[in-house]
């Protein structure tokens, strides 16, 4: 709107001066033409009756055009009082309108050294100030402006960005010389200010600034920002920034050339004792990132975690997780590609909110070289896994040709044995085929009771050994090839086909088959507070899936396996506890009657399946049995066999009555 006051304002002094007898002047222009705004079909009309102090000046435009700003105005017609202040001083005030836009109230004053105008709006006010001694220099005083007005000039160098609050002040010097690029120059301060971007990548609010802009627009756009922030929010894809009310101060430099990206040779953000980022980047002619070289300094984590970080931990699943100490590194990217890296950390420690994982005392370096080879180490103190105490480790490093890789095998002490890193190979996503991890892991001689006590398991005792001699990650997945393998209550329990989604996500879910060996059935009835079955018992969990942790989906089955020389019998306790979970019951009332009478009672065999779906168990047996299914085939005298009748249990029942059982809190009922 500056410019358009310049014009009127020399349209203005045309008819004044021209024509100062005439009582009423028309003109008719078909179109005028300026280094900053064109105009068409333009006409004036002066009214003035004969002996008034004032006259009435109409001006109307068809339309305003200013490329080199992005405005546009159609429809324009303005009316104002036009008085002669002194010999060599004109003003003239009234309303301004532009085709369905709320009027607004323009005024300019006019004498032989300057031109002055303004463009108010209630409290907003645009003030332009010309000296025709420097006629291509208008100086352009913005208070509180709404930033929605500057949209259009946004989008000349920004067309994505959608401003949408705020308010801002300037006092910027505009210079427009015919063939040569527009130079916009002087601070600019800016309040409760809100923008988005069409695809919401980017996104501001409540951001107050005052920068320094110098700009040159043209054929080749240079901008340079100097100034600081005072709070607000910040979001740059999964990058979000609470400045609620730090000062930071910052420096961009930037420059834009036809058919190519922005290149940005100057960037510096500076967060005091929080975060300093300096360097230089480089969008390709899609406007992604193309280059990059920072260096980063971060003196106190716990404080960069709140304010930088939280995005990042959201989407890892590690929203909570707290973290201590120091660290600084580099970036660089070439081609739109991570190129090299380098992260030191100093007394960091870290802790998940969730209790899954911790470290202390997290030191070194971790590089990653895409060229010649490059070694670093990473070491901790000490730490723990899902409550389990982690010993200290130190991590030896070697990265080129885009891969971070372990020089060494690493042994981690856990639980009285030890985990066996045999191999690590990290790849950030430098091409198409995304980021890698994969690692090999053994495990000897794990503490079982020590385990299910750090996992509030029933007190069982063996030991956990195993190997999974490759394993790898990649969207959100975890494939392990090999299994793991525990000795427990007398026999043993192999775990395979293990695969995991979104580890540290939202709702991790665990894929795996599980075999059962001559597992001691004393041993583990023991352990659960389940009567008393001694016999060995065999099984398998196929198809397991958990999410979040719950069971889903499997198809179980447990059978007893006869072995020479050991006993096979069940008590009173077991058979009630096994009938309360099951629905099941006694093959007739004789045996009803019988069970109260003895402690334990013979048996040839005992089998039970679950094939979990849609929270509903379908149940089978050793064999069927008329409507039901045989549960505990007898032997002996008495002979005792139990029967199961309900082959569609609801799952959840079923957990809360092995929970019941497991905590002793089903009392035995004899008939």
């Amino acid at each position: 709107m500056g410019v358009q006051a310049l014009l009127l304002l020399a349209l203005v002094l045309t008819l004044v001066f021209g024509q100062a007898q005439a009582r009423t002047l028309t003109a008719q222009i078909e179109r005028i033409d300026s280094a900053i705004a064109k105009l068409d079909e333009v006409s004036i009309r002066l009214f003035w009756p004969a002996g008034a102090s004032h006259g009435e000046l109409r001006l109307r435009a068809r339309r305003i055009d200013s490329p080199s700003l992005g405005y546009r105005f159609d429809n324009l017609d303005w009316r104002c009082r036009l008085q002669r202040k002194d010999s060599q001083a004109w003003a003239c005030d009234g309303e301004v309108r532009s085709g369905n836009a709320a009027p607004m109230q323009l005024s300019i004053a006019v004498d032989a050294m300057d031109i002055d105008g303004q463009l108010a709006s209630g409290a907003s006010r645009i003030g332009v100030h010309r000296e025709a001694a420097n006629p291509d220099a208008t100086r352009i005083d913005l208070t509180r402006i709404p930033l929605v007005w500057t949209q259009a000039l946004l989008s000349q160098a920004w067309p994505a960005a959608v401003i949408g609050t705020g308010t801002g002040d300037a006092r910027l010097t505009v210079r427009a010389v015919d063939n040569q690029p527009l130079r916009i120059s002087g601070p600019v301060a800016l309040h409760g200010a809100g923008l988005d971007t069409e695809d919401g990548s980017i996104a501001a609010a409540d951001l107050d600034a005052t920068v320094n802009v110098d700009a040159l627009l043209g054929d080749a756009d240079l901008i340079r920002l100097e100034g600081r922030l005072d709070g607000g929010e910040l979001l740059w894809g999964t990058t979000y920034l609470a400045l609620e009310q730090r000062r930071i101060d910052l420096r961009v430099g930037a420059e834009h050339h036809d058919g190519e990206g922005w290149k940005l040779p100057e960037l510096y953000w500076n967060d005091p004792g929080i975060l300093t980022v300096e360097g230089s980047a480089g969008l390709d002619a899609g406007n992604d990132l193309d280059a990059l070289d920072l260096r980063v300094r971060a003196p106190d984590l716990a404080s960069l975690r709140d304010g930088y970080l939280s995005g990042w931990l959201g989407m890892a699943g590690l929203g909570e997780m707290t973290f201590t100490g120091a660290a600084n590194g580099s970036v660089r990217m070439r081609g739109g590609q991570l190129a090299d890296a380098d992260l030191h950390l100093a007394g960091v420690n870290l802790v998940d909110a969730d209790e899954r994982f911790s470290f202390a005392g997290l030191e070194g370096d971790v590089a990653l070289s895409s060229g010649a080879a490059v070694n670093s180490a990473l070491q901790w103190s000490g730490g723990t896994l899902h409550g389990m105490a982690l010993g200290a480790a130190l991590l030896p490093f070697r990265s080129e040709g885009g891969n971070v890789q372990l020089r060494e095998a690493v042994a981690v002490p856990l639980l009285g044995g030890k985990v066996l890193l045999n191999h690590l190979l990290m790849r950030p996503p430098l091409d198409a085929g995304g980021a890698v991890l994969r690692f090999g892991v053994a495990l000897e001689e794990l503490d079982v009771s020590r385990l299910s006590e750090a996992l509030d398991w029933p007190a069982f005792a063996g030991t956990l050994s195993g190997s999974i001699p490759d394993a790898h990650y990649r969207d959100e997945q975890l494939i392990l090839d090999g299994g793991l393998e525990m000795q427990l209550f007398g026999g043993r329990v192999g775990v395979s086909a293990l695969s995991m989604e979104r580890p540290f996500g939202v709702l991790p879910t665990l894929s795996a088959d599980i075999v059962f060996d001559d597992i001691d059935l004393t041993a583990l009835t023991g352990a659960f507070d389940f009567g008393s079955i001694s016999g060995k018992l065999d099984g398998r969990v196929a198809e397991l899936r958990l999410v979040g942790w719950e069971a889903v989906a499997f198809d179980a089955w447990l059978v007893t396996d006869c072995h020479r020389g050991v006993r096979q019998r069940i008590s009173q306790r077991a058979v009630q506890d096994l009938t309360s979970v099951g629905n099941a019951s006694f093959v007739n009332s004789l045996q009803s009657q019988l069970i109260g009478f003895f402690d334990d009672f013979g048996y040839s065999r005992l089998g039970i399946g679950c094939k979990l779906a849609n929270e509903v168990c379908t149940m089978q047996g050793l064999a069927p049995a008329g409507d039901g299914f045989v549960l505990v085939e007898g032997s002996g005298v008495p002979r005792l066999t139990v029967l199961g009748f309900n082959r569609r249990v609801d799952w959840p029942t079923l957990v809360e009555r092995l929970a019941a059982v497991g905590k002793g809190e089903v009392k035995a009922v004899v008939d």
